[in-house]
């Protein structure tokens, strides 16, 4: 860190988060309820909340900070709530509907399903005006493009009153000359629009990818350029002398500039930094294979590390729009501590995926809300505190909670208040291992292998019921875990991503050539960026990757390589990687078979310093800490026993405790089942471990080696 600070503000759907970091080691987390009507206020009122607790005004943390980072979820909102700008598309005229063929097929996982209705088209058919051109296959030109087209649909926009605009032309990888033309005649006649040209946002082979990514772009391209003109000018207010980042969906930070004009980035920016966290939190483990898992008040996040990385998407279809660029797999639910429990036509307790979100929250915030909720039952089950959440700032009522579980779902079940909030509890849990099996097993991860991380402000109440579920055995929480993805803002780097279009058999040094020519163009481009950023060669890191599939094949897989100079002898080494990549997904390869590529991509990093690791002074002994006693539900019978409740800021390292137990932390309540025992270490993270569930995966890992 070059000056005093460092700021993270993470805008979850529930809660606003901050950490601020400052150079000698001191790391601390602040929350504020998120005003999702109004994005800068939450800031405001999070930046008031650090000066009452610590006495340092907003002025001086923001012009003393080395970097103030913002995660945010206007985009993701917008896109959800199809709140987006009003939107209209230039396509090869034929090809207007391409976005609404959708290649012929519904999203995986509905695509026999009769029933399920179209997705909501962000550009109505109106909008989509096609022009007379046509590039093919080889790039080149077909019939030439109208410009008179292009001129009728900017009238038609202009009088429709059209605020951004969105130009995909067929092969326009190939030949982006018709676009670049068309753009120019956008920008002269409709000045103040909001343009996004396909081949120079998406530039990589398949049409309806590349046109569906460039409308979401333009949709949320209002959107994010009003939000980040408000932060950045608030910043500059309070004498910001480095200008603000942004977090991206790739995993790293942006400026804003890159964010507005590339508005798909931001789409899921908050739990993109859960990650590189996980692998900061974990590394006195050294642990490398880390599943995140994030509940906010909204909503449910799992992230996944394998060997180091993090599982990147691209070419998915997010909220059913298809988005091409590289997004950090989040996978998503309605499983928050605002999810509301409900009971569905067979007489069948349902949680969720609807939330009662910040306002007006669950029944317990006493705001008007009427509902239960997960949080109204873990303050029924005695896991919360009652004297409130966010250290006593957000008081809860326990009548108010009793009384929205007995009268919506206890009553009418014939059950006790207690029995319907551990039946809230239990499938709230179900929902999220259903989850957590999705990004793992499904994915051919078993996951057994893995550490179990706790992130957000609710997960600490469900972590450990979760790990049992899954099989799990180690978990770590960190002190910071409400705020981790906050956290993981502050200790990323920038990236960026350049992509190019790359048709050819992986064969002969003519490709090679190509090859080589088209990464160190990109490379050449990303140092550029980088360096008038601010960052010295030494900073810079590249990851290269490729698009390819067997020749025949319909669908390709990308795979990593370091950076080499491609020549035709080091073909071989990128044929192999493939092969290997593509056993790994499908179980089998096929040596012999031709190879081709159709898209490559270089990722460009800047390396910014790392702020220093939290430390814990040494602990005097748990029961230095221990706070009383709670009543608390453990089991199906709804019976309460006296539990242990411990305060976490009087815990110190080396601490160590056994459940049945809660420890408090001003952001987060961690309940420790029966079976588990936890250690404090000091770099702040709570080391949670069961050694019954070591002793049951014993007998399938002797196995697995015996059969192998």
């Amino acid at each position: 860190m070059r000056t005093q600070y460092r700021l993270g503000i993470d805008a979850g759907g529930t809660f606003t988060d901050f950490i601020l970091a400052d150079k000698d080691g001191g790391v601390q987390i602040f929350k504020v309820l998120s005003t999702p009507n109004e994005p800068t206020k939450a800031i405001r009122n999070g930046l008031a909340l650090i000066t009452e607790e610590t006495g340092i005004t907003a002025e001086e943390i923001v012009s003393n900070s080395d970097l103030c980072i913002n995660g945010t979820t206007v985009g993701l909102n917008a896109l959800i709530t199809h709140n987006g700008a009003k939107t209209g598309l230039i396509a090869t005229r034929g090809h207007e509907d391409s976005i609404e063929i959708r290649l012929g097929h519904k999203e995986d996982g509905y695509r026999y399903d009769p029933d399920y209705p179209p997705a909501t088209m962000l550009v109505p058919r109106h909008l989509r005006r096609g022009v007379s051109e046509r590039v093919i296959s080889d790039g080149s030109v077909k019939t030439p493009m109208n410009e008179d087209d292009v001129r009728d649909a900017c009238r038609y926009f202009l009088a429709e009153g059209v605020e951004s605009v969105a130009i995909s032309f067929v092969w326009s990888v190939l030949h982006p000359e018709h676009e670049n033309r068309a753009a120019e005649i956008v920008r002269e006649m409709m000045p103040g629009v909001r343009l996004t040209v396909g081949s120079q946002l998406y530039p990589q082979v398949r049409e309806y990818t590349r046109t569906s990514t460039a409308i979401v772009n333009a949709y949320l391209a209002p959107i994010l350029q009003r939000y980040v003109d408000a932060i950045d000018a608030y910043f500059r207010e309070l004498g910001s002398k480095h200008p603000v980042r942004y977090f991206q969906s790739n995993g790293g930070l942006a400026l804003g500039k890159v964010v507005s004009d590339q508005s798909v980035y931001a789409i899921n920016s908050g739990p993109a930094s859960a990650p590189q966290a996980a692998l900061d939190v974990a590394a006195p483990w050294g642990d490398k294979n880390i599943i995140t898992c994030d509940m906010g008040g909204t909503s449910f996040d799992i992230t996944l590390t394998k060997d180091g990385k993090a599982n990147v998407n691209k070419n998915i279809d997010f909220l059913r729009y298809r988005i091409g660029i590289p997004m950090i797999q989040v996978e998503t639910l309605g499983a928050g501590g605002g999810s509301i429990g409900w009971i569905d036509s067979m007489g069948l307790m349902q949680m969720g995926p609807q939330s009662a979100g910040s306002e007006p929250g669950p029944a317990c915030y006493g705001q008007g809300g009427e509902e239960p909720t997960t949080t109204d039952a873990n303050l029924v089950l005695g896991y919360l505190n009652a004297d409130g959440l966010v250290g006593g700032r957000l008081p809860l009522d326990v009548d108010k909670a009793r009384k929205a579980i007995k009268t919506r779902l206890a009553d009418p079940l014939g059950i006790s208040v207690e029995k319907a909030a551990y039946g809230m509890f239990t499938i709230v849990n179900n929902n999220m291992v259903n989850a957590i099996r999705r990004v793992s097993v499904e994915r051919g991860y078993d996951p057994r292998d893995f550490v179990l991380m706790g992130a957000g402000g609710a997960t600490g109440a469900h972590i450990t019921a979760l790990a049992r579920e899954m099989g799990i055995h180690k978990v770590l929480v960190s002190k910071l875990a409400s705020g981790l993805c906050a956290y993981g803002q502050i200790i990323s780097d920038v990236k960026y991503n350049y992509m190019a279009p790359a048709p050819l058999r992986l064969e002969g040094a003519t490709a090679a050539k190509t090859l080589d020519d088209l990464f160190t163009g990109l490379e050449a481009r990303g140092r550029e960026d980088l360096a008038d950023d601010g960052f010295s060669e030494e900073r810079i890191s590249i990851r290269r990757s490729l698009d390819m599939r067997y020749v025949g094949q319909v669908h390709e897989c990308t795979v990593e390589i370091d950076p080499f100079e491609v020549t035709e002898a080091s073909l071989g080494q990128i044929r192999a990687a493939f092969h290997a990549r593509h056993k790994e997904l499908y179980t089998y390869d096929e040596p012999h078979s031709a190879v081709e590529v159709v898209n490559v991509e270089s990722t460009i990093a800047g390396h910014v310093d790392k702020p220093q690791r939290m430390k814990i002074a040494a602990g005097k002994g748990a029961e230095s800490a221990l706070k009383g006693t709670r009543p608390m539900v453990f089991s199906t019978e709804g019976t309460a026993h006296a539990t242990p409740v411990y305060d976490g800021s009087a815990l110190g390292a080396g601490d160590t405790l056994a459940g049945p137990a809660v420890i408090e932390e001003v952001t987060t309540t961690i309940v420790i089942e029966p079976g588990w025992k936890v250690t404090l270490h000091d770099s702040g993270v709570y080391l949670l471990t069961n050694g019954a569930l070591v002793s049951a995966a014993k007998p399938r890992r002797e196995k697995a080696l015996v059969e192998a």
